[in-house]
Formats: structure tokens, C-alpha cells, sequence
């Protein structure tokens, strides 16, 4: 009679534990739907930001190359070459001091 008793009392209490867990999981589902709209609104205008961002920064660093970076890698390989070119009619010959 008392182990029946007893086995009686588990399973209610393993019903009711049943039932609460049953209750969270809904609760965290739902939450979850809501993270996930949350996001989906939230993460959206970001990532459109971010596109014209990346935009203006490709058209920024397209016009940084042609307008700065081109002259003066030119600038630069003209004056080297310059150099070069007065430093070999100065130069000495090898065998003579």
C-alpha cells in the first residue's frame, strides 16, 4: 500500500514537472520569435548604413588614388629616375681613382 502510495505521489510530481518545463519551453519559443523579429528590424537598416558606408568609401579611396596616389608614385619614379640618371654620368670609372 505504500509503494503505491508512493508511486502515486512520483508521478504527479513528474506531471507537474512536466507541465512547468512544457511552460518555459512555450515561453522561450516565444521569446525567441521575438529576438528574432527584433533583429530582423533592427539589423536591416544597419546593414543598409553599412552598404552606402562601404560606398562612400570606395568612392573616397578611388579618388584618393587617382588625384594623390598616382602623381606621386609618378612624381617619385620621375625623380628616381632622374637621380639615377645624373649619378651614372657623375660616376667614376671603375678602374681609375
Amino acid at each position: 500500500m505504500a509503494l503505491t502510495a508512493a508511486r502515486d505521489v512520483a508521478i504527479i510530481i513528474l506531471c507537474v514537472e512536466s507541465l512547468i518545463i512544457g511552460g518555459l519551453l512555450i515561453v522561450l519559443v516565444l521569446q525567441l520569435q521575438s529576438l528574432m523579429r527584433l533583429l530582423q528590424q533592427e539589423l536591416r537598416p544597419i546593414l543598409h548604413s553599412l552598404q552606402d558606408t562601404v560606398g562612400t568609401v570606395r568612392g573616397t579611396t578611388t579618388i584618393v588614388s587617382d588625384y594623390v596616389v598616382t602623381p606621386v608614385a609618378r612624381l617619385a619614379s620621375l625623380w628616381e629616375g632622374i637621380r639615377e640618371g645624373a649619378e651614372a654620368f657623375t660616376r667614376r670609372p671603375r678602374g681609375r681613382p
